[in-house]
């Protein structure tokens, strides 16, 4: 996920709340509850933090508009922020492997659509989870269980996912550029090697879509069946039930697809194709 254009997209519409607003800068920061000097960095776009996940919702429910607009996941402002009030926060530090279980459960016979922060998880090799985790400071050894569950889940019967990324996040990968530029290039290869083999395996069942990033953006998040909505936020997940809220995220998945570059059947192809330098 590019930060610096998720901080771009959130400083435009919280600018455009701003004006709206008519407020003082006083004014509009204390009703969402950050301090002045915090919201003129946040409008000045010399950052790419994002307020905490509990500043984005009262900012949404103060101004009528809903979490995806003001992140950029829908265009339309849609429904009312005061029905994000379903909302809940749930870490991923400590159980994040069995709230993971529990939401795929509870969706189980219903399809799963994926958006993922890079290379799927279930797709991952357990030297690419490490080489993540080290530089991020977090749990490997959690990751590749949380990996281990997700591929066994959709290897089993009558499992059904579809999964949306830009292409250029494995043109990335293949490049060894951005995070990946201290990942060797053996490692690179046996990764989309591993990734190729998965495709190929769980096709039909799992269908992995490739866009094109310049013309569309997502952040990552997943959508259990009619159960809920998980956006990944770092170390914690935002949680939407609201059934509004679920079926505009649907649509959203639905036009990244209407968007794919390369579609499921060819994306184990595509994958091979990438020149790992």
């Amino acid at each position: 996920m590019d930060k610096r254009r998720l901080a771009d997209i959130f400083r435009s519409r919280l600018e455009a709340l701003f004006e709206r607003s008519r407020q003082s800068q006083s004014a509009f920061a204390q009703a969402v509850g950050v301090d002045r000097s915090a919201l003129s960095l946040l409008l000045s776009g010399k950052t790419t933090r994002l307020p905490r996940v509990e500043t984005l919702l009262l900012i949404a429910e103060r101004h009528n508009v809903t979490l995806d607009w003001l992140l950029g996941v829908s265009e339309d402002e849609g429904v009312t922020g005061a029905m994000l009030s379903s909302g809940t926060i749930e870490t991923s530090e400590d159980d994040g492997a069995s709230l993971l279980m529990r939401w795929y459960a509870e969706a189980a016979g219903t399809k799963i659509r994926y958006v993922p922060a890079r290379i799927p998880d279930l797709l991952r090799t357990t030297d690419v989870i490490a080489y993540e985790a080290s530089a991020s400071h977090q749990n490997a050894m959690a990751q590749v269980e949380d990996a281990v569950f997700r591929l066994d889940y959709n290897r089993a019967a009558g499992t059904d996912m579809e999964s949306c990324m830009p292409f250029q996040t494995l043109e990335q990968f293949a490049e060894g550029s951005g995070i990946w530029s201290g990942l060797p290039k053996r490692t690179r290869e046996a990764q989309l090697a591993h990734m190729t083999g998965l495709i190929d395996e769980l096709y039909p069942s799992f269908r992995l879509f490739l866009f094109d990033g310049r013309e569309r953006f997502s952040i990552p998040y997943t959508i259990f069946g009619s159960t809920r909505v998980a956006v990944f936020a770092g170390q914690m997940y935002l949680v939407l039930n609201s059934a509004e809220t679920i079926r505009t995220m649907q649509m959203q998945f639905e036009g990244l697809i209407r968007h794919t570059r390369v579609h499921a059947h060819e994306a184990a192809q595509y994958v091979r194709s990438l020149h790992v330098k």
